[in-house]
């Protein structure tokens, strides 16, 4: 299905470890918001979406959602390459290395695993599409925090900054894929009124009830 060409979607070039800094970004790795999640959540979502736009749509989002988590990844694992004993026990990172060194492992910034329930594959276009443009905004805020925290380290703050430009376009493509199934609606879909689901009167009232 791809194509994978070995380097990442923005380079990350990071010279000083620093631990606290690796927990606070590993929640876009595995975090309630992060990469693994949304990755998961549109490539599962695709196969039920009604029209050729919205489908490629999310084949194309999910798929760079994994040079994202790429990229994080690579963030966390430079952030904590190299580091001292001293320095994993000072910075908070010491009951994470217990259980896996300094791995990169799938986790929130509270230390909450990654767990696939955060995401839903709904089966209904209008559903997913909905949850995902509320994904991507909380995506957004996410690296909005993260960049208060490391504004002032340009080689960290660069690679975080282009991942959050990239959730504000995904924003605007799904609101486009949206758009394209809203456009395909006409006044008897359920998505506006069903009779059957919202009429109490069509399965139960009697006739001159109706």
């Amino acid at each position: 299905m791809w194509n994978y060409e070995k380097r990442l979607q923005y380079p990350v070039n990071i010279t000083t470890p620093n631990a606290k800094l690796a927990q606070f970004i590993m929640s876009q790795y595995g975090g309630p918001d992060g990469e693994i999640g949304a990755s998961m959540r549109y490539l599962s979502q695709r196969f039920t979406m009604p029209n050729r736009t919205s489908m490629a749509v999310l084949n194309d989002i999910g798929t760079e959602e994994l040079a994202h988590l790429e990229m994080v990844s690579t963030i966390v694992h430079q952030l904590t390459r190299d580091l001292t004993m001293e320095e994993i026990e000072n910075s908070g990172l010491g009951p994470y290395y217990i259980d896996h060194t300094v791995g990169v492992w799938p986790q929130a910034a509270g230390g909450v695993p990654f767990n696939a329930c955060e995401f839903q594959s709904k089966g209904d276009p209008i559903t997913d599409l909905f949850e995902n443009l509320a994904a991507e905004q909380k995506a957004r805020s996410t690296y909005d925090n993260i960049l208060r925290v490391v504004r002032n380290i340009p080689e960290v703050a660069d690679p975080i900054r282009f991942l959050r430009a990239r959730e504000v376009v995904h924003f605007q493509r799904f609101g486009e894929a949206l758009r394209s199934i809203q456009e395909q609606l006409d006044a008897n879909n359920f998505y506006a009124f069903n009779p059957s689901f919202d009429n109490p009167c069509k399965a139960s009232c009697a006739p001159e009830a109706r």
